[in-house]
This record gives structure tokens, sequence and C-alpha cells, in this order.
């Protein structure tokens, strides 16, 4: 199975991979803040299919005059107004306009999203710092309606968006796929970001017992592909998620 798993990564974690995938909008910034803001929205709305999630990724970073950490700390009430028309399925203007602010707030009360995930500046679990994200990110006056577009691991959600979120920012830039810019939270912390392909190859492999997808069945994944790289299981989402791709109905 390692072979297996180590093959795929090293067929489809590379470069070029980048070319259809998300990760490719932060992945244009150079300062960290930019990339993570960006990393941040575009992992919130990748959900469907990836050119309309690309194109729509790219239209944040129009509004934001492609400075995206700029926009977040001074945008006044015209340049919110502007962005008001935003629209990627059920993420609309105002959902956007919820998650500037308090972005905002994060980094006046942190300094950076990095330290949104930290208690008292360290990590303790996963599960623990998703759920501590969550609560400081919607602790000040939002619409009740925008909490449905971050995760609650507490309710059992899988969390797919946030864990590919902390991927892209967590995982070394090793294979030009994954950002690495955070430092002091481990790969080895992270937690396997489930959607449909990589949860049908892990069930077909027999990686994952469980049928639903959930955080058990998430935290079941990881487990099983942390007997393959115990410092850096989530690599193999890569491989999985290629595979399932390119395989899933074979």
């Amino acid at each position: 199975m390692k072979e297996l798993l180590d093959e795929a990564y090293d067929r489809y974690a590379v470069p070029s991979f980048v070319e259809s995938d998300p990760v490719q909008v932060p992945r244009s910034f150079e300062q960290v803040a930019d990339a993570e803001v960006m990393a941040f929205l575009t992992a919130t709305i990748a959900w469907g299919q990836r050119p309309v999630i690309l194109r729509n990724a790219w239209r944040i970073v129009d509004l934001f005059d492609g400075s995206p950490h700029a926009f977040i700390m001074q945008a006044g009430p015209e340049e919110l107004a502007r962005i008001e028309r935003f629209q990627h399925r059920t993420f609309n203007g105002i959902d956007l306009t919820c998650f500037v602010l308090a972005m905002r707030h994060l980094y006046l009360a942190f300094g950076s999203l990095e330290n949104s995930f930290l208690c008292s500046g360290a990590f303790d679990t996963m599960p623990a710092a998703l759920a501590r994200f969550r609560d400081r990110f919607f602790s000040t006056p939002h619409p009740l309606r925008s909490e449905k577009h971050v995760a609650d691991v507490r309710k059992g959600a899988h969390a797919k968006r946030l864990n590919m979120f902390m991927r892209w920012m967590v995982r070394p830039d090793d294979s030009g796929i994954d950002l690495g810019l955070w430092k002091r939270i481990r790969p080895a912390h992270l937690l396997t970001p489930m959607d449909v392909h990589t949860g049908r190859m892990a069930r077909a492999l027999g990686l994952l017992s469980r049928k639903q997808d959930d955080l058990k069945s998430v935290q079941e994944l990881t487990d099983a592909l942390k007997r393959f790289d115990p410092e850096d299981p989530v690599k193999y989402d890569i491989a999985l998620f290629s595979l399932g791709v390119h395989h899933g109905d074979q």
C-alpha cells in the first residue's frame, strides 16, 4: 500500500498539478499575509466545478484590487459596497463582507491568521484548533447565514475546506503545490481534507471503513495514512484525490 501511495504521490504531486487546482490563487502572492487571505477565501469557496472555483477566486482578487491583506485591513464602506455583488453558489456578497470584517478582527486581535488557530501561542490538536478558530472568527456581530461557510467540527463536520486550507499553509513547498508558510503547526498535526474523490478511493483501498464523511472518518483516514508517513500523512491527500479523479470509475 505504501508503495502504491508513494508512487501516486510522486506521479501527481508535481508543479503542473497547480495549473487546474485552486491553490494556484494563493501561490500567486509573495507576501504571507496576502497568500493566507486568499488561501482562506479560495478554500472557502472550493466546492463545485474547479473552473468556476478558479474564476470566482480570481474575481475576489480583482475586487480586492490585487492586494488582499490591504483590502481586508483598509476597506471602507465604498469598497465593501463593491463586493456585495459577489456570488459563488450560496456564498454571496453578504458572506464575503462578513469574512472581510471577521479577518480584519483576527488580524487586529492576533496579528496573523496562523495565530488565531493557536492556544496561548502554541498548538494543541487540530480539532481543537479548528473549533477555536471558528469561535474567534464569529466572535463579533455577523449575519447568522455566514456561519454555514465555516465548518463546525464540534458537530462532527469533516471540515474539508478548512483542512485543505491548513494543508496549503502548513505542508512544505517540496513539490511546488502547498505553500508551507506557517511554521508553528507541524505537518504531522494536519487532518486529511475529505472530499468525494479522496473518500471513495480511501474506501476502495481499505484505508477507511466508516461509510459517512465526518470528523471520525477524517481521523480514521489520517491515522491510517500515518502508518506510511507519520510526519507528513496528509501528503497522501494529493495521491488519493488524483487517483480518485483519474481512476474513480474504473
